[in-house]
């Protein structure tokens, strides 16, 4: 039995039949699902093709084999549009199709005959045919295991199972895009477009079953400093569509409107870009969490607080919000903002917080969340949002909060180096319920990340984690594009942590911003090993600095100081060849990223590695005049310069929090242009 999706999107497409070509609907229909075998051209092209591996595809998918040899993409596509589709996803699907090479892309319903043409369509027999609906669409499924898919026992939420073949000169080739639910059809699409390959006008022959090992994954904008534009929000929204991610927590720590003025209703303008921010969730299929912070002034005990805050919600229901959520973080419970807290919770402290916050969380769960059709379980962020340790507050909490709570956590400390299954584990007996993981990575809002983009992996939370935990967030930086290396790795673990793997989903990141341009990956790889240190809020770094230029510098220097002169030229070359690569990787990443956002915010990091790039250029030139026997001291002379000059640049004003000078590789690339002339060699 199907789960229930979590949401429902409006504007679905009305029913069709979409239908393979050499099959009708009677043959369909007299067929059990259960039964309905592959065509024979569907087997045949399996059996016949050579074994090809499968392309990578991000999220990885719960199952994914290689089926045969790839589709061809024609000029003229027929796309067979049955239930649970909507418009983002059809998008999705032309836009792919269209980027191989076809022309046109003729849209059909299906009746009791076949194949009904739209009115704009014309008949005709196409090479290629693409099915997209419902697994509940009887049709669908048919096609879907006709086309050698499988129907899931289960379905899970935000599922789908995808196919394709490339058939025989009688069926043509097809491809079936089966979703659980109208998540699911949204999320096989955003698959079947890293089936496409423009460059071969190809799609790559699979079998696809996957779905979401966490329900929620995403972002929350909860870091302090410089907010996002409501531009970067929305590009951000539509980003999230395409990886996978559902969840978006607005949660700004500069809105007063949510903070300091909670009370007060938003403007008229303002109330206008939340809906805007609302309705560019719904269309990809992403959560808006509007997150309220009461924390700093609200009178737990006083029935005008508690329906201002109710009031405050309704308003973000009006635009078409249905996830709500209450922080609580980043106060005192110390003392009370009033005095009827204290005749009714007695002495301010950890229990007495705990029964304040759970009267609250409690009466808007039933009166607010309970009575509004859609709303989702309210979440929460508690005061003690860190660790495992049990506490009197939390105590209280696990004891007197409504079970349907979502309470977020943040791991075994604000800013984890890992987290374990058995780290999430404590954390959610300790809280009575499974966590949400709010994960303070790629954040840079604290001392240590002064003048840094965090641009590593998501990376060291095991495999397993979706047994012990409902979902997980990252709190991004500032910068909203730049985020979105780490996001992309935190919304593919969220979806199939067992499947995840570090360095690969890196690599894809980097290849969603180039668009696929090989150069511009290598570019933006090297670029993100230069920003690779991930900072704890003390000494310990969970990330280090530069690894790959690291080793390649220590390989150097073991050469230099102890091989031969025709063994340390080789060397020279080696690391000229990387160096390259760094002071080329600014202009290749400035003509070759398309993400303005990414190129703004990354502009003097980008300034700065082309001066640092510089500086180990020269470097090398003077290492390679000692060489041959001469000093090296104009171009050692020429490296500090540019070094200099190089650690002189600075953040953008106003956009980061804090402000600094711009780290590059620091502690690795400054350490060998600093020392190299008085390397041994």
């Amino acid at each position: 039995m199907l789960r229930r999706s979590r949401r429902h999107h409006p504007g679905q497409s009305p029913l069709g039949l979409p239908l393979l070509g050499a099959l009708t609907l009677a043959l369909s229909a007299l067929t059990p699902l259960t039964s309905f075998p592959a065509t024979p051209a569907a087997a045949a092209a399996r059996a016949s093709a050579p074994s090809n591996p499968p392309p990578a595809v991000t999220p990885t998918p719960q199952r994914m084999t290689a089926a045969g040899r790839a589709l061809r993409v024609p000029d003229r596509v027929r796309l067979a549009v049955g239930e649970g589709t909507d418009p983002a996803g059809l998008d999705v699907i032309r836009e792919a199709l269209a980027s191989a090479g076809a022309r046109r892309i003729d849209q059909v319903r299906v009746n009791g005959a076949g194949f009904t043409p739209n009115p704009a369509s014309g008949p005709h027999d196409p090479r290629l045919t693409v099915v997209v609906g419902s697994i509940t669409d009887r049709p669908v499924a048919h096609a879907l295991r006709a086309a050698g898919g499988s129907v899931p026992g289960t379905p899970v939420a935000e599922g789908y199972s995808l196919a394709t073949t490339a058939g025989d000169r009688r069926t043509g080739a097809t491809a079936v895009l089966a979703g659980n639910d109208a998540d699911g059809v949204y999320y096989a699409a955003q698959t079947f477009r890293q089936l496409v390959a423009p460059a071969s006008r190809s799609i790559a022959a699979v079998s696809i079953t996957d779905h979401p090992l966490m329900s929620l994954r995403g972002s929350i904008e909860g870091f302090y400093g410089a907010p996002w534009s409501h531009a970067d929000r929305l590009d951000q929204l539509a980003f999230y569509g395409a990886v996978k991610a559902n969840t978006y927590i607005y949660a700004p720590k500069d809105d007063v409107y949510l903070r300091e003025s909670w009370r007060e209703t938003y403007p008229a303008d303002r109330l206008a870009e939340l809906r805007e921010l609302i309705d560019r969730a719904t269309t990809h299929h992403v959560d808006f969490t509007y997150a309220i912070s009461p924390g700093l002034s609200v009178c737990y005990s006083d029935p005008n607080d508690v329906k201002a805050l109710e009031n405050k919600l309704e308003s973000l229901y009006a635009q078409g919000a249905r996830s709500f959520y209450v922080a609580l973080d980043d106060i005192s419970y110390t003392s009370w903002n009033c005095a009827s807290d204290q005749e009714s919770y007695g002495a301010p402290g950890r229990a007495a917080a705990g029964r304040a916050q759970a009267d609250l969380l409690n009466t808007v769960q039933r009166d607010f969340i309970g009575t509004h059709a859609g709303a989702h379980p309210l979440q929460m962020v508690p005061t003690e949002y860190s660790d495992m340790a049990d506490s009197p507050y939390k105590k209280v909490l696990r004891e007197q909060l409504d079970p349907q709570v979502v309470v977020q956590w943040t791991g075994n400390d604000v800013v984890p180096p890992s987290i374990s299954v058995a780290d999430a584990r404590a954390a959610s007996e300790v809280w009575g319920r499974k966590v949400f993981l709010w994960d303070n990575y790629p954040v840079n809002d604290y001392g240590q990340t002064t003048g840094r983009l965090l641009m590593a992996p998501y990376d060291r939370r095991e495999a397993g984690l979706h047994e012990e935990l409902s979902g997980i967030v990252l709190n991004p930086m500032n910068q909203a594009a730049a985020s979105k290396v780490a996001l992309f790795g935190g919304a593919s673990f969220a979806w199939n942590d067992r499947g995840y793997d570090a360095e690969r989903t890196w690599r894809a990141a980097a290849d969603h911003l180039s668009g696929g341009d090989r150069a511009t990956t290598r570019a933006l790889l090297a670029f993100f090993d230069t920003q690779h240190l991930a900072p704890t809020f003390g000494p310990e770094n969970w990330q280090p600095q530069a690894p790959v230029l690291r080793a390649a510098l220590d390989d150097f220097r073991a050469v230099w100081s102890t091989g031969s002169v025709r063994e340390r030229r080789s060397a020279l070359r080696e690391l000229s060849t990387y160096a390259g690569l760094l002071a080329g990787a600014p202009e290749r990443i400035r003509n070759g990223v398309a993400d303005p956002g990414f190129l703004r915010e990354t502009a003097p990091w980008l300034t700065a590695l082309d001066l640092w790039g510089g500086s180990l250029d020269a470097t090398l030139d003077g290492l390679r005049e000692q060489l041959r026997g001469g000093s090296g001291e104009r171009s050692f002379s020429e490296a500090a310069t540019l070094a200099r000059r190089a650690a002189a640049v600075r953040t953008i004003p106003g956009t980061t929090r804090p402000q600094g000078t711009i780290k590059v590789a620091d502690g690795v690339l400054d350490t060998f242009i600093e020392e190299a002339p008085t390397l041994r060699g």
